[in-house]
């Protein structure tokens, strides 16, 4: 049931302002301290607010541009490419002009008004307009109608849905932190040998019991690869891993619903890591060597040549309840051990490494599209410990990520949670003491 609910325009709610982009031309309009950002800079977005994106512009750039500052609070929707991203604006920033971004006025409540366009992005898509790719305008947008309660309202409204967000992001930046935790583990190991190195200045191994410490050797001794731990042995990752790549698609094959779906490159984080988004639902056909399953390990096998971001990154799945199957496309390469003493957890640590990053940067080609070379992971060389070592930094690393599976367990609740409150709440079907029944019932 609503109350003090209205029907009013976005233009007589906020100034929509677009944005602009300096000329690449002049070097000193660029790298100043004024945030600039781009849709891109919202495609792997996961919070609610933003403070900058990838590049700064200076004053100078903001002066010759149609770029605007926009205040602390201001709603940034994408426009185009895609239409739909969104974030409040946490200080002063700038944007091209793939946005159209709402400074509201006294009395409105940008939280509300995020959670607001969230909803209505469908139906503003819908009048959107262009042949090569679709855009919002300015004009359409403010003209686009709203439904919205009193300001009080609105800020409850938000307040209840903002519980939820804020706890995923927490749980977010919890995985992130466990993600560090295991991939300094590893670097103290296995790339500066901190263990090593203290065994042999005769000091005691830092941050590890002495069961652990004794595993390790307390000298080094020459190999290809340079000073390594003595007893530790020099490998070709394709020595010790079995390289499987994903399946090639039609377009035809991609549906909006399936209970198979490709994993591609949109899986992978920037920095490494696993993604819930990049699924494509698909009918088509698919050898079982490509089927992926909780725990694989794949690797990004293609890039756009522009960013070159996620070629040669490394993602461990996690467990999926939304498809049955997974499949790999051909952007993902399945890394398979075929030895026990070198565990996925292991690979996953060192490939992610700026050794292992390098290594496959160097071993890509094309213009367009980046590719790495059949080799590229194979040919990469690494030392490897004694297999009691890599137990103890498997098990170590396994309880990580378990910890991080629980999180995603309920970042996923929490999700579904949000996604079926937001349109009963923003349409105001449901009452705010309904709604608080409901966050309780989840939280028990």
């Amino acid at each position: 049931m609503k109350s003090s609910w209205q029907k009013i325009r976005l233009k007589n709610v906020a100034t929509i302002v677009g944005g602009g982009t300096p000329s690449t031309k002049h070097a000193n309009y660029w790298g100043g301290d004024i945030p600039w950002l781009t849709p891109k800079d919202l495609s792997n977005h996961q919070k609610v607010y933003v403070s900058c994106g990838e590049r700064n512009i200076s004053r100078e750039g903001l002066d010759a541009s149609s770029a605007k500052l926009v205040p602390p609070g201001t709603v940034l929707f994408t426009s185009r490419a895609p239409i739909g991203y969104l974030a409040i604006a946490e200080r002063e920033v700038s944007t091209n002009q793939g946005f159209k971004s709402l400074v509201l006025k006294d009395g409105y409540d940008s939280r509300f008004f995020y959670y607001l366009l969230r909803f209505y992005t469908p139906e503003i898509k819908m009048i959107s307009t262009g042949s090569i790719f679709k855009e919002v305008s300015g004009s359409v947008l403010g003209h686009f109608e709203v439904s919205i309660p009193d300001y009080i309202e609105q800020k409850k409204i938000a307040s209840m849905l903002s519980v939820l967000d804020d706890h995923i992001t927490l749980l977010r930046e919890t995985n992130a932190t466990l993600e560090a935790i295991a991939q300094t583990l590893f670097k103290s190991w296995f790339v500066n040998f901190d263990p090593v190195r203290a065994k042999a200045e005769g000091r005691v191994p830092e941050g590890i019991d002495a069961e652990t410490a004794a595993l390790f050797p307390d000298c080094f001794e020459k190999l290809e690869l340079g000073m390594m731990p003595k007893g530790w042995k020099a490998f070709r990752v394709s020595d010790v891993v079995e390289i499987i790549k994903g399946k090639s698609y039609s377009s035809k094959d991609l549906v909006e619903i399936a209970s198979t779906a490709l994993v591609t490159l949109k899986s992978f984080a920037r920095g490494g890591g696993f993604r819930l988004d990049g699924f494509k639902p698909y009918i088509g056909s698919y050898n079982q060597s490509q089927v992926i399953k909780s725990g694989d390990l794949i690797v990004a096998y293609t890039d756009v040549t522009q960013a070159a971001e996620l070629i040669g990154k490394p993602a461990i799945v996690v467990n999926i309840q939304e498809f049955d199957t997974l499949v790999a496309s051909l952007d993902v390469g399945i890394i398979k051990p075929r030895v026990k003493s070198v565990s996925r957890q292991f690979l996953y640590g060192l490939f992610k490494t700026s050794l292992f990053q390098s290594h496959t940067l160097a071993h890509t080609s094309g213009t367009t599209v980046l590719h790495l070379s059949k080799d590229a992971v194979g040919s990469f060389e690494f030392v490897c410990p004694e297999r009691k070592i890599m137990e103890a930094f498997t098990t170590i690393a396994e309880l990580i990520a378990r910890q991080n599976q629980n999180n995603i367990d309920e970042i996923r609740t929490l999700t579904t949670l949000r996604d079926k409150l937001l349109p009963k709440l923003i349409s105001g079907q449901l009452r705010l003491p309904e709604i608080d029944a409901g966050i309780n019932k989840a939280a028990i």
